[in-house]
């Protein structure tokens, strides 16, 4: 099978759009057609070199669409399923899924290379290379062939571009505050960069309960957004942001500092 897909091949160099070959899926694999995909600020870092991985690379790990077809041994899904899909496997056997850290899945150390659980690749250039799937995925291809581990049925009623959003945005940005962080009642709260997942950062500060959820980011847009999702306060500066932390705390300062920017800027802050 052939698809279309925005892959990387050096770092630094911009996205390329081509066409791929498709393998079958295999033991436990599935083909997805894609709906849609986010672009996080994890691919851009592979684009940009500031992250390393095997290239080239197809991009993309924040995405939804509909299973095509199962390969053998799949009891995840069916063909016909909706679902989005994790940036980390979950094999439900390791050490770590086992014991409730599906987080840190043995799986999910080759979502830097995009190798699947055999050792080989389902996305193939016409010079005769392998590409992997950015987190073993590729969402930036028309369709994939990835692991059942990867996906995760959802109702056909939710919009695929909704969908995508909850493959990495949003479960990062929620677990940041109310799981790494864990906010607490009454908290205060700093959060650097109000885009995708500092959105859901706000998010999760405000369901934990802080009493202040302080936002900082040079962009007027974001800034207004973090309002409605629940920002109590709104800085262009990380300056602005302490003169008032220190104000409205006593002087105790915030409890929780969360960075959610992409790259950090000491022009900015």
């Amino acid at each position: 099978m052939r698809t279309r897909a925005a892959i990387i091949r050096e770092p630094g160099k911009p996205w390329e759009v081509t066409e791929l070959s498709l393998d079958e899926p295999r033991q436990g694999e599935v083909r997805i057609a894609f709906k849609a995909s986010g672009l996080c600020h994890s691919d851009e870092h592979i684009q940009t070199g500031d992250s390393t991985g095997r290239l080239p690379m197809v991009g993309g790990h924040e995405g939804a669409g509909v299973i095509e077809a199962v390969g053998a041994g799949v009891t995840r899904v069916k063909a016909g399923d909706h679902v989005v899909c994790s940036f980390i496997p979950a094999c439900g056997t390791c050490r770590y899924c086992s014991t409730g850290r599906q987080n840190l899945c043995d799986w999910g150390a080759q979502m830097m290379t995009g190798m699947l659980a055999d050792g080989t690749f389902r996305f193939h250039d016409d010079g005769g290379a392998d590409l992997g799937g950015f987190c073993m995925l590729g969402t930036f291809a028309e369709r994939a062939v990835v692991s059942q581990n990867s996906c995760v049925p959802i109702d056909p009623y939710i919009p695929f571009e909704v969908a995508a959003l909850t493959g990495c945005g949003v479960p990062t940005g929620w677990g940041t505050s109310v799981y790494a962080a864990g906010v607490r009642p009454g908290q205060t709260v700093v959060i650097f960069g109000a885009g995708g997942v500092g959105s859901n950062a706000i998010q999760g500060a405000r369901y934990a309960g802080a009493a202040h959820v302080i936002v900082v980011d040079p962009v007027e847009f974001k800034r207004s957004k973090a309002l409605e999702f629940g920002a109590t306060h709104v800085y262009a500066s990380a300056a602005e942001a302490q003169e008032a932390v220190v104000e409205m705390t006593w002087g105790q300062l915030a409890d929780h500092a969360i960075i959610t920017i992409g790259v950090l800027s000491a022009e900015v802050v």
